[in-house]
């Protein structure tokens, strides 16, 4: 039977753990939102929250990532004070309740992540790549913590007219290099990268960066890969993303197959079960 293997990467450090990446992980979606494009609405107060990472924790998952900003296309802009509001008291909760979890605060603002570490998040997940705050390596930097580094342009209002590639993996490729030379420069230790799958990229281009994500491993360091519901998959086959599971392991076991060390997934039993078939 051939068995998956993980491409070699190298290991972050956690609140004084290491976390290896021999097998794959599972980062699951918590989204504290009323308008995210698949879950707005049903984990958006501390009580709901606590219910459903509950229910991740007991299917297997590793990292819950907390969002408590839409990045989809239309989504309200919300001040910063409101996304502390919404973030910061789950964070506090969770912690509380599961001392032992390993939280992700998503969020593209340097305050947001500084009071969620604060608070007891222990990785900043940014989908602008610092881009959207000149002060976020800086606070990445002085903070420590492991910083995700996504593949985007623009904002999320207009990423969509930002999508001219000469050829889009070695451009993502070299726009992510780039990033991580600029965090090494300020002190950043612990990057782990995300090819921003639906972030100012066509159908046709999510689909070409899927096939050969694997060529991100050069940079050596762990790759995320969230497609999760997304609509590169629902769009494609005229569905809906509550009908899009199916299609969201399969392209998920793509990913697996060339080496992609994290699943960003709103469906955690799911990819456990997947990730046990082949490791």
């Amino acid at each position: 039977m051939y068995i998956f293997r993980s491409h070699p990467t190298q290991s972050i450090r956690i609140n004084g753990r290491l976390l290896t990446f021999d097998k794959p992980l599972i980062m699951g979606i918590l989204n504290v939102t009323p308008d995210s494009f698949y879950d707005g609405g049903r984990h958006n107060t501390v009580a709901q929250a606590l219910q459903h990472t509950r229910r991740m924790l007991q299917a297997g998952v590793d990292i819950i990532d907390i969002g408590a900003f839409s990045s989809r296309p239309g989504a309200v802009w919300i001040s910063p004070q409101e996304e502390i509001d919404r973030s910061a008291p789950v964070i506090e909760a969770l912690i509380h309740e599961f001392p032992d979890i390993i939280l992700s605060i998503d969020t593209f603002r340097a305050h947001i992540a500084k009071v969620c570490v604060q608070a007891g998040a222990h990785i900043i997940n940014d989908i602008s790549g610092g881009n959207l705050d000149e002060e976020m390596f800086t606070t990445v930097a002085q903070l420590q913590v492991p910083y995700i580094l996504m593949h985007m342009r623009g904002t999320p209002e207009n990423m969509q007219q930002l999508t001219t590639y000469e050829d889009v993996v070695t451009d993502v490729a070299t726009e992510l290099g780039e990033r991580v030379a600029a965090l090494r420069a300020f002190g950043v230790k612990d990057i782990i990268l995300d090819p921003g799958f639906g972030f100012a990229k066509t159908t046709e281009q999510n689909y070409e960066l899927l096939y050969r994500v694997n060529e991100l491993h050069y940079l050596g360091l762990p790759i995320l890969g969230g497609i999760s519901r997304k609509s590169m998959i629902y769009k494609k086959l005229g569905i809906t993303p509550n009908e899009s599971l199916n299609a969201t392991t399969a392209l998920n076991t793509l990913l697996l197959e060339r080496g992609v060390q994290i699943l960003r997934v709103h469906d955690v039993k799911e990819a456990k079960q997947l990730i046990d078939l082949f490791y």
